[in-house]
C-alpha cells in the first residue's frame, strides 16, 4: 500500500535507536527524506549509514538534542520546513520509589519529556498549515494512560504532553496538520536490552527473557513488541490515509494496559 509520502520531508527527533529508528525505516521505505537526530554522534551516524543501506535511500543525520533550544534551533536549520515530525526521547531511569525523585529529576523529566517536543512542534505547524499538509507523531508511553509508579518520571511529563496535543491537533487539523500520539508499551528495543544486559545474548536467552517480561507485565499478547512493527503503524499515522485521526493516544501494548479506550 502506497502511504502517499514520497518525497515528503521528515524529521525524526530521536532517530538513532528503537521505535525512533524504526519509524525512520518504515519512512523512508515508504520513500520519505528523512532525517535523523539524537545526542549521541557515534551511533547516530552508524544508525544513518545502517538505514541508508537498508532502505536504499539517503538518510540523513544531525547531532542535535533536541531537549535544548540550541539543539532545536541545529535540527530546523537542516531540515526548516518539515512535512512529517516524529518525536521520541530517550526513557528515563525507572523510579521504584516515588519518595525518591528530586526536583532536579522532575525538571530535567519535563525538560525532555514535554518542553522539547513542544517546542519543536510550535515551531513547525504554522508552516505545515500554509502548506496545508503536515503530520506530527509524539512516541510517548502508555503509562500516560496506565500508570504505574515505577514508570512516573516518563508517564507524568509526557501526560502534559498529550493535554497539549490534544488542544493543538483540534485547532490545525482544519488545516490538514494532524498530530496524534503512540503510546508503546513493553518493546524489545536496544535500551530495553542494554538494561536488562541483553544486547549480547543468545536468541535462545533473548526468547526467555521476553517472556519473563510477558510474564511480569502480564502481556496477553505473550511477548514483547517488535520496533519494526511499531515503526510501520507509526508511518501509517505519517501517511495521507491519517487525515481524520486528530489528537488522539493511541496504545500499542499487546493488551496488558486492560483499556477498552
Amino acid at each position: 500500500m502506497d502511504l502517499g509520502i514520497k518525497g515528503r520531508r521528515a524529521i525524526v527527533a530521536g532517530g538513532s535507536a528503537g521505535m525512533g529508528r524504526a519509524t525512520a525505516a518504515a519512512l523512508a521505505l515508504e520513500g520519505a527524506d528523512v532525517l535523523i537526530s539524537a545526542r549521541n554522534e557515534e551511533r547516530l551516524r552508524q544508525a544513518a549509514a545502517e538505514l541508508t543501506r537498508e532502505t536504499r535511500r539517503e538518510v540523513r543525520f544531525i547531532r542535535a538534542d533536541h531537549t535544548t533550544a540550541e539543539g532545536r534551533a541545529a535540527l530546523l536549520d537542516a531540515c526548516p520546513a518539515p512535512d512529517i515530525l516524529v518525536t521520541t526521547i530517550s526513557p528515563p531511569p525507572y523510579t521504584p520509589d516515588f519518595r525518591q525523585i528530586t526536583a532536579d529529576d522532575w525538571i530535567d523529566a519535563y525538560r525532555s519529556g514535554t518542553v522539547g517536543p513542544i517546542e519543536l512542534m510550535r515551531a513547525v505547524v504554522d508552516g505545515m498549515a500554509d502548506r496545508q499538509w503536515g503530520r506530527i507523531i509524539n512516541i510517548v508511553t502508555v503509562a500516560i494512560k496506565f500508570p504505574v509508579e515505577r514508570r512516573l518520571l516518563s508517564g507524568a511529563p509526557r501526560t502534559a504532553l498529550a493535554s497539549y496535543t490534544a488542544v493543538v491537533a483540534r485547532k490545525l487539523a482544519k488545516h490538514n496538520v494532524i498530530i496524534n500520539n503512540l503510546l508503546p508499551g513493553m518493546y524489545a528495543t536496544d535500551s530495553f536490552l542494554s538494561r536488562a544486559e541483553l544486547l549480547n545474548a543468545s536468541t535462545d536467552e533473548l526468547d526467555r527473557a521476553k517472556k519473563d517480561v510477558a510474564k511480569e507485565w502480564r502481556i496477553p499478547a505473550g511477548r514483547m513488541g517488535d520496533p519494526d512493527d511499531f515503526g510501520r503503524f507509526a508511518a501509517i499515522f505519517a501517511s495521507e490515509f491519517a487525515n481524520f485521526v486528530v489528537g488522539q493516544n493511541i496504545v500499542i501494548d499487546g493488551g496488558s494496559g486492560g483499556g477498552m479506550f
